[in-house]
């Protein structure tokens, strides 16, 4: 299956974008995802090298949103991070002489990407705003 890092950085992105331009530290936000800091950092890098997340160094510095949540639509999110196939991949070689094992891998990924299509269409059509937007 698919990792965790959509949701790590959705709830980052939505943390930053309640703050209003606050600078939040890696220790406040792995408090709130509930993780250690230095995977937050990590994905805090990967959210700034696609020019989500801005940062300031130094003793009061923190990350902040890089820009307004209604341009940054869901799908560049998971493309930023996205690792595997959603529904994840077989970590053994099918038997190439079953007429199933020859094929399953092919039709596998066919089924997979048709599947993430459908997904990536519907993550396009929401942005961090609207999401954010259902937290109170």
């Amino acid at each position: 299956m698919n990792n965790a890092r959509f949701a790590i950085s959705l709830h980052i992105l939505t943390l930053l974008e309640k703050g209003k331009g606050e600078l939040m530290s890696s220790d406040y936000i792995a408090g709130s995802v509930n993780i250690n800091p230095v995977l937050i950092r990590k994905e805090l890098i990967t959210l700034k090298d696609h020019g989500f997340v801005g940062s300031k160094e130094g003793k009061n510095g923190g990350s902040f949103l890089a820009k307004p949540a209604n341009t940054i639509t869901l799908d560049q999110v998971y493309a930023a991070v996205r690792q595997n196939h959603l529904l994840g991949t077989s970590k053994n070689e099918p038997n190439p002489q079953c007429p199933v094992g020859k094929q399953v891998s092919q039709h596998l990924k066919a089924l997979y990407d048709d599947t993430e299509r459908v997904l990536i269409n519907e993550l396009s059509k929401k942005t961090l705003a609207d999401f954010s937007d259902q937290f109170d």
